[in-house]
């Protein structure tokens, strides 16, 4: 079955660097698209940044954008987060997540319509 494992986090000071790993089984990653969620203390659930399954198309929410950077191995079944200049308002705890791949899913974006989630590895950025 699809299984989605994090790892990478843990305690970084501010401006400091972090790189999350999402290790997919399963199935074969190369056309999924794979997503990075947080979610902080007492906050929902949001999106961070994504990519892609066919074209791998890269898209980031503005708060992160030059900050972190998301890269996939499809050798090794397993996505990438990046995350440098980290700032308090990035602790969280940080899913990755993905969908069955279709069409018109891929026209949506690679945000949406996540079916299959990671437990979360904690990212802590003391203020």
């Amino acid at each position: 079955q699809v299984q989605l494992v994090e790892s990478g986090g843990g305690l970084v000071q501010p401006g400091g660097s972090l790189k999350l790993s999402c290790v997919a089984s399963g199935f074969t990653l190369d056309y999924y698209a794979i997503a990075w969620f947080r979610q902080a203390p007492g906050k929902e659930r949001e999106a961070v940044a994504c990519t892609s399954g066919i074209e791998d198309t890269k898209e980031y929410v503005d708060s992160v954008k030059g900050r972190f950077t998301i890269s996939r191995d499809n050798a090794k079944n397993t996505v990438y987060l990046q995350m440098n200049s980290l700032k308090s308002e990035d602790t969280a705890v940080y899913y990755c997540a993905t969908r069955v791949p279709t069409i018109a899913r891929e026209n949506l974006g690679c945000l949406f319509e996540m079916e299959f989630w990671g437990k979360g590895t904690r990212v802590t950025v003391p203020s």
